[in-house]
């Protein structure tokens, strides 16, 4: 019953035309939108419809929300979604945007059991409990420049597709027991891979943050497998044809 009535729900949002300030927003502001085929920014345009009429922005440190921060939050978000559309954020409820980057509270365990509190510098939170935040800051620079192979919101949004199992281990949701078994193979070699690159002061195609978890891990190859696709696929072809495989896209074919 329950999947009757988002599918009734979503229908009736897909009934409405795009918005065109919003499709003047992706054109002029997402670099990568330009690139996209046809069907594939057809496929974004849809995903962002549904997600912006869901998604509760709430602006923090009296930040002032527009159309076109919700436009390019939505598209960087939808992106990850566009090559299955069965696949959304289930638990994500609200989005919470910040000027630029932000304090946060952290804590830390001593061998002995002690919990200290920390405060540290950040770009976006992901947290399972249906709550992303973001630097607005950093938000627009990765919608403008999707070559870096750094985006705030694909990392967070990424994390999100993590946690969706309750999880936030750099194994997300997947088809069958036999594509469990084959993504934990490579990411648990490339992963280990790339700590030993990080540890021996080596280039890497990915962002060495990346080598501190495997969430992070995951997180970060998402960036690069958008960002960076045929470097990616050219130095860590497996890698890539997992994520290809996942996010059900081969964005070296239309990256520019």
């Amino acid at each position: 019953m329950f999947d009757f009535f988002k599918r009734r729900r979503i229908k009736k949002i897909l009934s409405r035309p795009f918005p065109s300030s919003h499709l003047e927003i992706l054109q002029a502001r997402f670099e990568l939108f330009n690139h996209l085929p046809e069907d594939l920014q057809e496929a974004l345009k849809q995903k962002m419809q549904v997600f912006l009429a869901r998604m509760h922005f709430e602006a923090c440190e009296g930040f002032q929300l527009d159309d076109e921060i919700r436009v390019l939050v939505a598209a960087q978000a939808c992106l990850l979604l566009i090559g299955n559309q069965q696949r959304d954020y289930s638990k994500l409820r609200s989005i919470l945007m910040y000027p630029r980057s932000y304090r946060a509270p952290s804590e830390s365990r001593s061998p002995g059991g002690v919990i200290t509190l920390h405060e540290h510098t950040v770009l976006g939170q992901s947290w399972e409990q249906g709550l992303v935040s973001l630097s607005w800051e950093s938000t627009h620079r990765g919608a403008s420049n999707m070559r870096d192979g750094r985006n705030v919101v694909i990392h967070e949004f990424a994390h999100q597709l993590d946690q969706e199992d309750g999880l936030a281990n750099g194994v997300p949701i997947l088809r069958s027991r036999a594509r469990y078994a084959a993504w934990q193979t490579v990411f648990k070699t490339e992963y280990e891979r790339l700590q030993d690159r990080v540890d021996q002061g080596r280039k890497t195609v990915m962002d060495a943050y990346g080598a501190t978890h495997p969430a992070e891990f995951f997180a970060v190859a998402s960036e690069c497998f958008f960002e960076k696709p045929r470097q990616l696929s050219k130095h860590r072809p497996e890698l890539y044809g997992q994520l290809q495989i996942f996010f059900g896209q081969n964005p070296a074919e239309y990256h520019r």
